[in-house]
């Protein structure tokens, strides 16, 4: 019986051999029939890959010129924006003196040559805003070190004026919502 039993696993064994043989070898034909076909591809799928590749170049490079159109006429506005910067920051201590000029005119609105020189004032003023330059509101808001230059800090006159502008010690300035002068200030402690 022992013999049956060898005779019969060793019957199973060459069939399981045979078969795995048999699949190994199908195996072996359906991979050279791939790679035949992968070989020879049709015309067509060639030509079809080859329009993707061109649709695919044609769209990124449209996107880039896309982007470099964009960014070349916001950096056209922003230069011409800010074309007279170097001027307008030089005329701005002129600003300054008409401002001196009429604090030490306080008191003496009747004289006819200091309308004179309010008029041209107000004119410069005028002309300066049509030019996109505005004047920085800075007492009693919180110091901004983005905005301010803190000159110095002296006791608050009050709790709630601790960390604010109490004084201006110069004037800061927009040029169309750019700062080009910052204000420089005395800050409550």
């Amino acid at each position: 019986m022992l013999k049956n039993k060898k005779k019969n696993m060793e019957n199973k064994d060459n069939q399981f051999h045979e078969e795995f043989i048999d699949n190994t070898a199908d195996a072996a034909e359906v991979q050279e029939s791939m790679a035949a076909s992968e070989e020879v591809e049709s015309p067509e799928n060639v030509l079809k890959e080859e329009l993707n590749l061109a649709n695919e170049k044609y769209l990124r490079l449209y996107a880039e010129f896309d982007n470099f159109r964009r960014r070349t006429s916001k950096e056209r506005v922003d230069l011409i924006q800010s074309a007279g910067k170097d001027v307008i920051k030089s005329l701005l201590p002129i600003l300054d003196d008409f401002d001196r000029a009429l604090k030490s005119f306080e008191g003496k609105e009747n004289d006819p040559a200091i309308e004179g020189v309010m008029l041209i004032v107000n004119k410069f003023r005028n002309t300066l805003t049509q030019q996109g330059v505005k004047e920085m509101e800075t007492i009693g808001l919180p110091f901004d070190a983005d905005l301010h230059e803190a000159i110095t800090n002296i006791p608050a006159p009050s709790e709630d004026m601790k960390g604010k502008v109490i004084d201006v010690v110069e004037k800061g300035y927009y040029l169309n919502d750019k700062v080009i002068r910052y204000a420089k200030v005395v800050v409550g402690a």
